[in-house]
């Protein structure tokens, strides 16, 4: 038995991409994170479809922040279990959430559009929020929240 094989047996599928090395659109549904996930290489398991077992326990398969986007040096701090960088994702996943949700009432309650809702936004809430964004990325990302809840209501 070569010891290379013996290592490569601790491997597991990625569950995140279930081995196909690039998380698609039916991964990100399965793992309900539409409208913070886009198509792209998976970062969970680096894009090589296995990962070892441990890395289960110390990332969840659906942590938003872990995406391929991020520099090297965060990407390895949140597989390391980092705790100021989970934090700082675990932030970031509360803005979008905000912002969706901000989103969604706004269009619903008052039938606003996507421009008139980022303005909105832009006047009242952007000020006190974590993170900043355009005018053109927030009119954009609100288009597809309405989009997706339009789908989701058919």
């Amino acid at each position: 038995m070569n010891i290379f094989n013996f290592f490569r047996r601790s491997d597991i599928k990625c569950p995140r991409c279930l081995g196909k090395r690039f998380v698609d659109w039916d991964d990100i549904r399965r793992l309900n994170r539409q409208l913070k996930w886009v198509p792209a290489p998976c970062a969970y398991c680096d894009a090589t479809g296995r990962v070892r077992k441990e890395m289960l326990s110390k990332v969840a398969v659906d942590c938003m922040y872990l995406t391929i986007d991020l520099p090297e040096s965060v990407i390895e701090k949140i597989k390391e279990g980092d705790l100021e960088t989970i934090e700082k994702g675990k932030q970031r996943e509360l803005f979008v959430d905000h912002l969706i949700q901000y989103a969604e009432h706004h269009y619903h309650t008052q039938n606003l559009d996507a421009e008139n809702i980022a303005n909105l936004y832009l006047e009242f809430e952007a000020e006190k929020a974590p993170f900043a964004v355009t005018k053109e990325e927030l009119i954009k990302y609100i288009q597809g929240v309405i989009e997706l809840k339009k789908t989701v209501l058919q």
